[in-house]
């Protein structure tokens, strides 16, 4: 899906201290636990394809029904998640602290 010019978006719904100690580069953050509530915040349209992720894949897997519920048509969750991304050598990147 990386590499086959469609546009996709990419949605990280680990907790923030996992998704600031490293995410994949350009994934958007929303957390499990408030997807339903905020992915109208961001600009996902119900026919974007979505990739969801999560540390293994059941957060995510379950965060993807919870969208399609919502009337989002075109949502997938990674399996294998973050380890997967790990594994494969995706480019990731973390958030810098302000200390």
């Amino acid at each position: 899906m990386l590499n086959d010019n469609n546009p996709l978006f990419i949605i990280d719904v680990r907790e923030s201290h996992e998704f600031e100690s490293g995410h994949m580069k350009g994934a958007t953050h929303i957390s499990k636990g408030v997807l339903e509530r905020d992915i109208e915040k961001h600009p996902f349209d119900t026919t974007d394809r979505i990739v969801l992720y999560c540390g293994g894949g059941f957060r995510s897997a379950i965060a993807a029904e919870s969208l399609k519920d919502m009337g989002y048509e075109d949502v997938h969750s990674l399996w294998g998640g973050w380890r997967a991304i790990v594994a494969e050598g995706l480019e990731i990147t973390t958030v810098k602290s302000s200390d």
